[in-house]
C-alpha cells in the first residue's frame, strides 16, 4: 500500500485580510481585502494531496458554517475525513492579518478541532509505511492531548511521526513534549521555531541540538526562508537552496513546505530531493494569497526546471 499522510492536526477556517498597518490598542485601519478560506491543517494535507500523496485528516470537524467549508474544502481536494462532524461545535476560526512585507499575523478561536477521543480513532488503521503528522498546537488542547498521546504509543513499530512545533511550542521542558520527542522520526519548522525551542543563536546550533534530543536516524528539516532549508541526519547536514521570488504572502509557505515534503519522501525520494522539491513548493507559495496557494507537483517541475537553466 503507498505510505499515506494521517494528519493529527486541527483544520480551522481563516479569515484573511490583508491591511496597509496593524492597527494600534484601540484602533482602527480598513482592510484592502477579505475572504474566508479552509486553513490550519488543511494547507498541509492540500499540498500533498496536489503532490500525489493519499491524506486523511484524523481531526474533529464542526457542525456549523464553519464546519461545512472545512469539509467541503477537504472533499473537493480529495482528502478523507475520519471522524464525523461534531454535535455541539462549530469549526474554529482564525484572523489572518496579512501586511505588505507578507508578515502575517493571526488571532484564533478554538472551535470543534481542539477536542479528541478514543471513538474519533477507533477505525483508524495505520501502516508502518504511513506518516503521522502531528502538530505542536495539538499539544496545546487539554481535550485533545490525552487521547493524541495515548493513541501515539500504539502505532505500528516503523511509522514515521512527524512532527511541526509551530509558534507556540517553545521549549522541550513540557511533559506532553517529553512524551513526543522519543517518538518523531521527521521533525520540520522554520529557522525561528527550531531557535527558539533549542534556545540556540545559530541553526547549526539548532540542528546539532535537535540530533541530540531526537532518535538518531530522524531526519530534521529547519526551513530558512528563501535561502532554502537545512537538512540533518544522522551526522550528515547539509544545505538545500532555496528559489528566490518576490513574497507578497508567507501565510501557509510553512505548511506548502511540509506537505511537498512528505509527498516526495513517500515517492520515494531522498531527503535532499524531496527537501528541493518542498523548498520550490514554498516560493510559488509565497507568491499567491491566500494560506492553501500550495502547487501541484507539475508547477513545480517547472520551477526546479527553469531554475536549472
Amino acid at each position: 500500500m503507498p505510505a499515506r499522510l494521517l494528519y493529527t492536526g486541527q483544520v480551522v477556517v481563516d479569515l484573511v485580510m490583508a491591511l496597509d498597518t496593524l492597527p494600534r490598542s484601540g484602533g482602527d485601519v480598513l482592510a484592502s481585502s477579505a475572504r474566508f478560506e479552509t486553513g490550519g491543517g488543511f494547507n498541509v494535507m492540500a499540498a500533498a494531496c496536489r503532490n500525489g500523496m493519499q491524506t486523511r485528516y484524523l481531526g474533529r470537524h464542526g457542525k456549523g458554517r464553519f464546519g461545512d467549508l472545512a469539509r467541503q474544502a477537504m472533499t473537493e481536494e480529495g482528502i478523507e475525513f475520519a471522524a464525523a462532524s461534531a454535535d455541539e461545535q462549530d469549526t474554529g476560526l482564525s484572523v489572518a492579518l496579512i501586511e505588505p512585507s507578507a508578515e502575517r499575523s493571526f488571532i484564533s478561536y478554538v472551535g470543534a478541532e481542539g477536542g479528541l477521543s478514543e471513538d474519533d480513532l477507533h477505525d483508524v488503521s495505520v501502516q508502518p509505511e504511513d506518516y503521522v503528522f502531528v502538530s505542536g498546537y495539538s499539544l496545546l488542547h487539554a481535550h485533545k492531548v490525552p487521547t493524541l498521546l495515548d493513541w501515539l504509543g500504539t502505532l505500528p513499530q516503523g511509522t514515521d511521526v512527524v512532527f511541526d512545533p509551530g509558534p507556540l511550542v517553545n521549549s522541550p521542558d513540557g511533559a506532553e513534549m517529553q512524551a513526543v520527542l522519543p517518538v518523531i522520526s521527521l521533525w520540520t519548522s522554520n529557522c525561528e521555531e527550531a531557535l527558539r525551542f533549542t534556545r540556540c543563536n545559530a541553526i547549526a546550533d539548532a540542528l546539532e541540538t535537535l540530533a541530540q534530543w531526537l532518535n538518531q536516524d530522524a531526519l530534521i528539516v529547519v526551513r530558512d526562508g528563501p535561502q532554502g532549508c537545512w537538512i540533518r541526519q544522522g551526522n550528515r547536514t547539509q544545505h538545500v537552496r532555496g528559489f528566490p521570488v518576490k513574497a507578497i504572502d508567507t501565510n501557509g509557505a510553512g505548511d506548502a513546505h511540509a506537505g511537498v515534503l512528505l509527498a516526495g519522501l513517500a515517492a520515494g525520494l531522498s531527503a535532499e530531493e524531496a527537501a528541493l522539491r518542498a523548498n520550490a513548493a514554498a516560493a510559488i507559495a509565497v507568491t499567491r494569497w491566500g494560506p492553501a496557494t500550495a502547487p501541484k507537483a507539475d508547477e513545480v517541475d517547472e520551477l526546479i526546471t527553469n531554475a536549472q537553466q
